[in-house]
């Protein structure tokens, strides 16, 4: 039974920006994934509280536009600070119902003042307790302008019943030695966390499974011009120039060469359910192993460093 795992992607939207409510969202499918028995559940990238969609659309690198600072100030207040105990109630249910969980957050990172965000992918165990905080290395283009780059703290693996778990952030994705650090580790499945967008996952996906001959878990968001609240600051500017659908999700599932479990599934909110056999690792390990029989250490290897950054080294 330790070689078979049941996971659920939960492909949804946020209550756009508001910490709160997109956390009682959160635990709405948690338990629907609980009642379906899954082991390991998989929501997409920012989540928490979402992803600055405002950033393209309303000319979002305008320096010290009064716009771009309200909204920006927003953002924080809605963002976790995981040392305050905000995802406690998450941690609660994940120990209630013996299931692994990746989040994606937006952290407003203690140990760097409080008042900067991160990209942050989150990995609660079945015990419900946080394991790794994995702070986006690289945020792309716009995000930028909201995110912060992190550090490589979060570039860890987690046992999972026959499983070796690792994660990392949207187009964190495409690079190959943030892959291989994983892979070095000894990760068999790859839970990749997006936005949301198809575009993103048809391609990486199969990619990634092939390159590792492991399991490949992609998990997006889903947003709509809909989805954004009437408090939003700023509403009208931003969906003026939004278009009907933001993300249209993708979440999908590949095997360890490369085949679809679950191909793309995009234009829905869903709770999407499959279970995996990890025997298939081991026979596609056979004739390519990229940390193991097929890697030449004495040639070339990789060099980690995991230490939490942070401007003070305090000694009282």
């Amino acid at each position: 039974m330790d070689d078979t795992l049941k996971i659920g992607m939960a492909q949804i939207a946020p209550v756009w920006l508001n910490k709160h409510q997109t956390i009682a969202k959160i635990k709405e499918y948690i338990t629907k994934a609980g009642n379906a028995q899954c082991e390991l559940l998989v929501f997409g990238e920012a989540l928490l509280p979402g992803y600055p969609f405002w950033l393209s659309v309303t000319h979002g690198a305008d320096f010290n536009a009064p716009m771009q600072k309200e909204i920006h100030a927003h953002y924080l207040r809605n963002a976790i600070q995981i040392e305050s105990g905000d995802l406690d109630e998450i941690c609660d249910l994940a120990r209630k119902y013996q299931m692994a969980i990746y989040l994606g957050t937006i952290e407003r990172a203690k140990n760097r003042g409080g008042h900067s965000l991160y990209c942050s992918l989150v990995y609660i165990d079945e015990k419900g307790q946080i394991k790794s905080v994995h702070r986006k290395l690289q945020p792309t283009y716009e995000e930028r302008l909201a995110w912060s780059p992190g550090d490589g703290n979060g570039l860890q693996v987690h046992p999972l019943k026959s499983f070796t778990l690792g994660g990392l952030n949207c187009w964190e994705n495409w690079m190959p030695l943030s892959r291989t650090a994983l892979y070095g580790l000894g990760e068999d499945l790859h839970i990749a966390v997006w936005p949301g967008s198809e575009n993103n996952t048809v391609d990486i996906t199969r990619f990634i499974a092939k390159e590792s001959r492991s399991f490949v878990v992609s998990v997006s968001g889903f947003m709509t011009k809909q989805d954004f609240p009437e408090d939003t600051p700023h509403l009208r500017a931003i969906i003026e120039n939004a278009p009907a659908i933001l993300a249209n999700g993708g979440s999908c599932i590949s095997d360890p060469d490369g085949n679809w479990i679950v191909s793309p599934v995009t234009d829905r909110e869903e709770l999407i359910v499959a279970t995996i056999d990890f025997n298939r690792v081991l026979e596609e390990r056979q004739n390519f192993d990229p940390a193991g029989h097929y890697s030449r250490p004495d040639i070339t290897k990789l060099t980690i460093n995991r230490e939490r950054q942070s401007i003070l080294d305090v000694n009282d």
